[in-house]
């Protein structure tokens, strides 16, 4: 496996990395204006800070709340069924916001979440302009993209 020429780790399929993808392509190294580590006692903080962001990055009320909806489904996801913590990133790009939202033991990856189909994921498709996920024996992530004035 070849290593990801943005942060080292093994790349996957694509040259795409699994564990913590490098965020979206466009990001080009730009930190992401979120970066949270979850659990059930901190789903709360989770919403709250994404809402902060997503107004921030200038979305309207309406998807600002599609978007809250969107992480907490996954992040919800991630806690039930990849261990009971997760990792949330956001980056605020020209035209768009960029979730990701990783499950398990965000160090060593040690959980995989199911993406078969259910009313959490298929809730995230419906408010997303995109949705993506790659799982592996080291987790699942799962990148979502909301373009602004979309919704």
């Amino acid at each position: 496996m070849a290593d990801s020429p943005r942060t080292g780790e093994p790349a996957g399929p694509g040259g795409r990395v699994h564990r913590g993808w490098p965020g979206p392509d466009r990001a080009d190294g730009t930190p992401p204006v979120l970066d949270l580590a979850f659990g059930w006692d901190t789903l709360h903080l989770a919403r709250t800070k994404t809402r902060a962001c997503v107004r921030h990055a200038g979305l309207a009320d309406e998807q600002a709340e599609n978007v809250v909806l969107a992480v907490h489904e996954l992040a919800a996801n991630a806690i039930l069924h990849g261990g009971g913590t997760g990792r949330l990133r956001l980056w605020a790009l020209a035209g768009a916001l960029h979730c990701q939202v990783d499950n398990g033991d965000v160090q060593t990856g040690l959980n995989t979440l199911p993406c078969e189909p259910g009313h959490g994921l298929w809730v995230v498709r419906q408010v997303s302009d995109h949705m993506q996920s790659l799982s592996g024996p080291t987790g699942t992530s799962v990148l979502v993209r909301f373009d602004h004035g979309s919704g």
